[in-house]
């Protein structure tokens, strides 16, 4: 059995990063979320109640996403081998299915005034400056998570969100100026929509993320078929047999494999450098951050029921 070894202050070091962004990213969009509900209450604007919906929704699932990366630190235990990294995948889905909840939410409501925005009293100016504001905090706090929105699936989550804050008010502000300019208040009601579709792809990707990761899928740009061309290339090995790849969370990918080797590779010890050589092929070719070989003679593997590729 062979095992690729990680170094693990490094990931500790990525973590704390991790929870100092989110923090401050937390603190950003918690001051804008405030700005947004009374700017909705002052103007009537329903878009930028819309936006600050959606915020509220971001914050919670930054606030997850803090508790997720705390947690995923966690090291591991006899019940739990792999550590507590799927923490971040089961909070994922949450962040999903609160953006879920504003999609519908949101939809609802701008539907139902849609028809009634004409004539009604939607004060542009504090809707304007109230968007303007929420567009300049979410830049700030895109800058602040955007380098660790590689790391994890739960930053990404959080990078994404946030992103869409921005798109929303960006999407405010045309609809205040469109008011401004022309007096066409359903341009407030249409704005809340444009939020609505410009959130529904996020939903979709991270959930797609979340069933890739649980349904034990290959991961996303990794080619099994290559992976066994490099296996079969090793000095010694004959076939390799039952392949399995998949990821306990998004970037931490496990790969395991019955290897068929000459039996002079057991009998002069080569099996040790054999596995050192396999484990370093998989970690620098493939990122795989934890690899498992079964080294196993013709005749025991001849002998073994049911193999697959």
């Amino acid at each position: 059995m062979g095992f690729h070894d990680h170094d693990h202050s490094h990931e500790h070091g990525v973590g704390s990063a991790n929870r100092r962004r989110l923090l401050i990213a937390i603190v950003i969009i918690a001051a804008v979320l405030v700005a947004e509900v009374v700017g909705a209450i002052v103007s009537g604007s329903l878009a930028l109640l819309a936006d600050a919906g959606h915020m509220l929704s971001d914050l919670i699932a930054l606030v997850i996403a803090l508790v997720a990366t705390v947690v995923a630190e966690r090291p591991a235990s006899e019940k739990r081998t792999f550590g507590h990294r799927r923490v971040e995948v089961f909070a994922a889905f949450v962040n999903a299915g609160l953006l879920a909840a504003v999609v519908i939410g949101v939809a609802v409501e701008a539907l139902s005034r849609l028809f009634a925005a004409e004539g009604s009293g939607v004060d542009a100016t504090p809707m304007l400056l109230v968007a303007i504001l929420g567009a300049a905090a979410n830049v700030i706090a895109l800058l602040v998570l955007r380098a660790g929105a590689k790391s994890t699936i739960n930053m990404r989550a959080a990078y994404l969100e946030v992103l869409g804050d921005l798109v929303g008010s960006i999407a405010v502000i045309v609809s205040a100026v469109v008011i401004l300019v022309t007096g066409f208040t359903a341009a407030d009601a249409i704005a809340s929509l444009l939020i609505v579709v410009l959130i529904l792809p996020r939903v979709f990707a991270i959930l797609r993320d979340v069933v890739a990761v649980l349904g034990q899928e290959v991961p996303r740009g990794t080619d099994v078929t290559l992976i066994r061309e490099h296996v079969l290339a090793a000095p010694g090995v004959v076939d390799v047999h039952d392949v399995h790849v998949w990821a306990v969370t998004p970037g931490q990918n496990v790969f395991s494999a019955h290897v068929v080797v000459e039996d002079v590779v057991l009998a002069e010890g080569r099996a040790s450098a054999l596995l050192t050589s396999l484990d370093a092929c998989l970690a620098d070719h493939f990122d795989v951050e934890h690899s498992t070989f079964q080294l196993e003679p013709r005749e025991h593997a001849e002998r073994e029921p049911r193999q697959h590729p």
